[in-house]
């Protein structure tokens, strides 16, 4: 009979749905990947080189040394291929997707008499991205970590507008491997990130110093030379097994971990080269997401672009519309939770600001 014929495939079609089965049916968002998401939105990212040292603003991982020991990362820039990398980190609301980028280089250094260098050196970017039905979502704006200062830029046509934070520029977006993707760029050096154009040297003239990152979900390549315009970075999930953030929890509760100092900090010293000369070497001076802060950006406390992304943007933006500030998916939040942690246990040097059951309190099941 043709109306039995007619249920089964409907049934069919809606069991395929529950099962991923098919993915391209028109009119229905489909829920991508993390790393889908975190490729379609990556930053091409433009990185300031100085001809004293290339390698020293090269971009890799953490462990491209092949051991996850912080105090040795200065040491061993020369000694193995410095293949280019980048965090990636996603959490969720019922409204939002936010998306946080980070870059590392084995040293924040410098050829200037009387400054400052140190050990790892990790700086990145928020992505805030709605959901508007589509299955990446849409872009609205970024806010960038240069040192210890925070950026904002928004492209055009973005709804945001300034909120207790102005917005610092607009965001350059450029098309490439079939979505738009924001421009960035970093500082020779020391590294201090920003949108295109407003940081470093290099706006990509053949006149200048400089390598362009394009983004990949696979393919990590080594710059011909401190002038390639064309590099691919592989984007790792900091949630990886055994990666940064496991790392961290293991280390959470001592103070003698090899790579973190304390929490969200790299340990670091002045082994090797560092400070040799006329500059200083600061210790344990890097940080992850998790422990990134801006000096004077009033009630966003340090961490807080990873740790609580939407309430970071409910401070630095208005025009945000409907807007949820609590979570469906934050892995940073469901681990410390899982591991035990809560306000009468926290983490070793755990930001004060911050209460950690009101932020356990932020995770919900559903929308």
């Amino acid at each position: 009979m043709i109306w039995k014929k007619v249920l089964l495939m409907a049934i069919g079609v809606s069991v395929a749905i529950a099962l991923g089965i098919l993915t391209n049916l028109p009119g229905i968002a489909q829920t991508p990947t993390d790393i889908d998401l975190a490729a379609y939105h990556a930053p091409i990212h433009y990185q300031d080189t100085d001809s004293t040292k290339y390698s020293g603003d090269y971009i890799t991982r953490f462990n491209y040394d092949g051991d996850w020991q912080g105090t040795n990362n200065w040491d061993n820039l020369g000694l193995y291929s410095l293949s280019a990398h980048a965090y990636y980190s996603v959490a969720e609301t019922c409204t939002h997707r936010f998306i946080t980028y980070s870059f590392f280089h084995p040293q924040d250094w410098t050829d200037i008499p009387f400054d400052q260098e140190h050990e790892n050196d990790l700086e990145g970017l928020l992505a805030i991205v709605r959901k508007d039905g589509t299955t990446f979502g849409k872009l609205e704006g970024v806010v960038t970590v240069f040192h210890t200062d925070f950026y904002s830029f928004t492209p055009s046509g973005s709804p945001l507008t300034n909120g207790a934070e102005s917005i610092d520029g607009t965001l350059t977006m450029s098309s490439y491997s079939g979505s738009m993707h924001p421009l960035t760029t970093q500082e020779a050096k020391g590294h201090g990130l920003k949108a295109w154009p407003y940081a470093g040297n290099f706006n990509g003239d053949s006149s200048a110093d400089g390598i362009i990152y394009y983004p990949s979900k696979t393919t990590a390549e080594v710059p011909a030379s401190g002038n390639d315009r064309n590099v691919l970075y592989s984007l790792i999930d900091v949630f990886a097994s055994s990666g940064l953030w496991q790392r961290q929890l293991d280390e959470a509760s001592s103070s003698t971990g090899i790579t973190y100092a304390g929490w969200g900090t790299f340990r670091g010293d002045s082994s090797g080269s560092c400070g040799a000369g006329t500059p200083t070497c600061s210790n344990n001076s890097a940080n992850t997401p998790w422990g990134w802060d801006d000096s004077n950006d009033g009630s966003v406390y340090r961490g807080e672009m990873a740790l609580d992304p939407a309430h970071l943007t409910d401070v630095y933006f208005n025009g945000l519309g409907n807007f949820d500030t609590t979570y469906i998916r934050n892995r940073y939040i469901q681990d410390l939770r899982d591991r035990g942690y809560n306000s009468s246990n926290l983490p070793l040097g755990w930001p004060t600001q911050i209460n950690l059951n009101t932020l356990i309190g932020k995770l919900k099941n559903q929308c």
